[in-house]
């Protein structure tokens, strides 16, 4: 799988422009991630799919969006929506995730409200910010009934989808807003993420569920910071600065601040995954992770995160005048990472329920 990463990092790498103007991934790029199995990476086995490892899921991703944030980002958020396939009743999974080209997108937001109805739900509402829509097939959406949480799942043929995402950053994501105008959800297609995995669930599908989505949105972050350090060596070894002979990566405030920039992105790194390791070992016993590995899950998502974009940054100010031209990518990492770090997941208060609990602070802890 990582293999396969590499590879659909290079495509997405070459066809990002095309991606960033027409708002979605291309399908030659779309067509090579569902080939190899990235888009459903936590698909369990018995329906053929790979039940990969967080770390290996999350790393594909991260890798992918070394060559383009949007491409990472919808391997990410697919990867999540794929993991549903374990809460979901058998009939569902196997009506959404049996034919192995299936993609879903997800937003469990409880943006909708549920009347029930003979053989299943009467469900109508907006969910914004659902993520590679373009390409999926499915909608899995949050709504309301009788003050409980659920989840639907909905073929894309019987919602609308807006063309709302005309934004800053990550804008190949097509991340539009979608709509469910009093549509008939049968009974096996609902389904709750509230009560944590079913009993005979696999180790993957006992890893926190809430604590994975957060680092979904981590790993196209850190990919992206990786690609803008990548961007900026490739010009710092031609460009010249006017008025000086010296190449950018001759001159000594560069190498101070890519070898920084390089620091802080290996330190984040190597939290991001050790937080990831500590949960994973805890997941193959039979008691569920405890908050503390979770907390730890968290933290990392958020630092790693902001600490990204914060590369990302330092790499577009030291392009100077060539990083501001649309044909920059610098330009692109810049506005790509924080369009990332606006996400609830991970913006700074995403810090206040970690920082509670290690305060010692009472806290519902059902979506940590």
């Amino acid at each position: 799988m990582l293999d396969a990463a590499r590879e659909c990092a290079a495509l997405a790498k070459t066809l990002a422009p095309v991606t960033e103007r027409e708002r979605a991934l291309p399908a030659e790029l779309v067509a090579k991630l569902t080939d190899a199995q990235l888009l459903r990476s936590g698909v369990p086995g018995y329906l053929g799919g790979p039940e990969a490892p967080p770390a290996v899921s999350l790393e594909t991703a991260e890798t992918v969006a070394r060559g383009d944030a949007s491409a990472g980002w919808c391997v990410s958020i697919a990867v999540t929506s794929s993991l549903l396939s374990a809460y979901a009743p058998r009939k569902c999974a196997e009506e959404v995730f049996g034919d192995p080209r299936t993609v879903a997108a997800g937003v469990w937001a409880p943006r909708g409200t549920g009347e029930r109805v003979d053989g299943g739900y009467v469900v109508s509402g907006r969910w914004a910010f659902c993520s590679g829509i373009p390409h999926c097939d499915w909608l899995f959406a949050g709504f309301v009934h009788e003050g409980q949480l659920y989840v639907a799942a909905f073929p894309k043929a019987e919602i609308t989808v807006l063309d709302t995402w005309h934004t800053n950053g990550l804008r190949g994501t097509g991340s539009h807003d979608c709509v469910a105008d009093a549509v008939f959800v049968p009974e096996h297609r609902v389904f709750s993420v509230m009560g944590g995995p079913p009993p005979e669930a696999v180790a993957l599908h006992r890893f926190p569920l809430f604590g994975y989505f957060a680092l979904s949105v981590a790993a196209a972050a850190l990919g992206n910071a990786r690609g803008a350090i990548d961007d900026l060596v490739e010009l710092a070894v031609t460009r010249k600065p006017l008025g000086s002979s010296r190449s950018l990566a001759e001159r000594a405030q560069t190498q101070a601040s890519v070898a920084e920039a390089e620091a802080a992105l290996r330190a984040a790194r190597l939290l991001f995954y050790r937080s990831i390791d500590d949960a994973w070992q805890a997941a193959q016993g039979t008691e569920p992770v405890p908050d503390a590995l979770k907390v730890g899950l968290r933290l990392a998502a958020t630092h790693v995160t902001r600490t990204a974009a914060k590369v990302a940054e330092s790499m577009y100010d030291l392009g100077g005048g060539a990083a501001i031209y649309e044909t920059s990518p610098l330009q692109r990492r810049f506005r790509d990472a924080h369009t990332a770090t606006a996400h609830f997941q991970v913006n700074p208060a995403s810090f206040e329920l970690p920082g509670k609990l290690l305060l010692g602070v009472p806290a519902r802890t059902e979506q940590l």
